[in-house]
């Protein structure tokens, strides 16, 4: 089994890791743009248990969120690199809006997102702290995001 994976193989990841007392994290997001912000946010979610989960939007999930012309990379592509960090143990493409069904699945330990999200309007927060989990919002490095990424390309492109 690969990193990336399918939820009915999540499922069985996360009771052995009940079994084996290990703390999962789960997060989830676009990642269209790979970029500084999340790699730092990535890490400290790790840094909070032992298995970090991800969970990926699909590519039509990202384009009803995000807007037409996104993603600008496709979902395989997203997760092989989600996927080739060493502290993102597996991810999970999901095609709805929200990772609720997902959550509500594998019911993680820990829940965390970017610290542009207050935690009480956190998909999951619910279901994850009634089964005696946290959730969290994560700092984010000020001014990093694929947006402006995508501005900055334009940009000097126009030049």
């Amino acid at each position: 089994m690969g990193k990336i994976v399918k939820l009915q193989e999540l499922i069985q990841i996360r009771k052995k890791a009940k079994k084996e007392n290990k703390k999962v994290v789960f997060t989830n997001g676009c990642f269209d743009l790979l970029h500084r912000g999340h790699i730092e946010y990535l890490k400290k979610a790790k840094k909070l248990g032992d298995i970090l989960i991800v969970g990926l939007n699909s590519d039509s999930s990202v384009k009803k969120i995000k807007g037409e012309g996104r993603p600008i990379q496709d979902q395989a592509d997203r997760a092989v690199i989600l996927a080739s960090l060493y502290f993102v143990d597996y991810v999970c493409i999901f095609n709805e809006l929200t990772p609720l069904k997902l959550i509500s699945k594998l019911i993680p330990d820990i829940l965390a997102k970017g610290g542009d999200w207050k935690v009480k309007d956190i998909v999951g927060k619910d279901i994850v702290e009634s089964h005696g989990g946290k959730v969290l919002s994560i700092k984010m490095v000020k001014g990093k995001s694929t947006r402006n990424i995508i501005q900055t390309i334009l940009k000097k492109i126009r030049r």
